[in-house]
């Protein structure tokens, strides 16, 4: 059926409307990181800066530790995504291809446990970590970051797995394939999407956590940069909002990259050529 033109404008107008909202705090923050003070003080603000300034950036890397923050961010949260990634994928392709009780458990509790607010993990997970000897270090929040993002991992590849043929596995035991081998040469290829999807989630739920670094790491030297951000707040409450917004835009850069290098990978069909229809 054909679209009306109409209808046509009132689709493209609603769907300009939606990119507008999803891209104004980001073109906002940007704004404000590149206004001088006297800018950001003004009764009158305005949508782009009149006089731009680096000044807010050299300030905020002067003040705080963003690189070094940055570089543990980055090791946590890659480290979490590609072990998150390891853990999940056999687990997954057993959950999806055992017809079990054990196997629905499983997959019902994965459900369950997204239901968990953090304040209910923080004290098991503090006295592991401290049993570990990995207080106050960035392996121990790699250990936390693997333990949240493995359930929704699971259960993402898990569903990406349920769409592969098992016709192909079933070729691949004729040639003389044991499950591990087809796992590996026959359905992980085929998987690539649902791996790049699944491994982009751990990585920037672990980029942009909070809760857990926070309670978790105590020396600056070893913070993450959400945990480095509050340091431009002050003790009243009041934030030094040029610094801030400077140092926030630069934390922000990290998942729009990885997201627009990868995103080809996601979008693209999953069993493209694979299965003649």
């Amino acid at each position: 059926m054909r679209t009306s033109r109409p209808a046509r404008i009132g689709q493209y107008t609603a769907l300009l409307a939606y990119l507008v909202f999803l891209a104004f705090p980001f073109l906002w923050l940007l704004s404000t990181a590149f206004k001088p003070p006297r800018e950001l003080g003004s009764l009158h603000p305005t949508w782009l800066p009149k006089d731009p300034t680096l000044d807010n950036f050299r300030q905020a890397f002067g003040e705080q530790p963003l690189l070094q923050a940055a570089l543990n961010s980055l090791i946590a949260a890659l480290g979490a995504a590609v072990i998150a990634v390891l853990i999940a994928t056999p687990m997954a392709y057993v959950v999806a291809r055992r017809r079990t009780r054990l196997a629905k458990a499983v997959t019902g509790w994965v459900v369950v446990s997204q239901a968990f607010p953090f304040v209910l993990l923080i004290i098991p997970l503090f006295l592991v970590l401290k049993n570990l000897g990995l207080i106050n270090s960035v392996p121990g929040l790699v250990l936390v970051y693997v333990v949240w993002a493995l359930p929704f991992a699971l259960w993402m590849l898990a569903g990406y797995i349920r769409a592969v043929p098992p016709e192909l596995e079933e070729a691949a035991a004729v040639d003389g394939a044991g499950r591990v081998r087809t796992l590996v040469s026959v359905t992980a290829p085929l998987l690539a999407p649902g791996i790049v999807a699944t491994g982009l989630f751990a990585f920037i739920t672990a980029w942009n956590e909070f809760f857990f670094a926070l309670v978790l790491l105590k020396t600056p030297e070893k913070q993450t940069l959400p945990v480095v951000l509050t340091h431009f707040i002050g003790a009243e409450g009041v934030a030094d909002l040029g610094p801030l917004a400077a140092a926030a835009f630069l934390a922000t850069l990290p998942s729009l990259v990885v997201f627009a290098v990868i995103q080809r990978r996601i979008t693209g069909g999953m069993l493209t050529g694979a299965v003649k229809s």
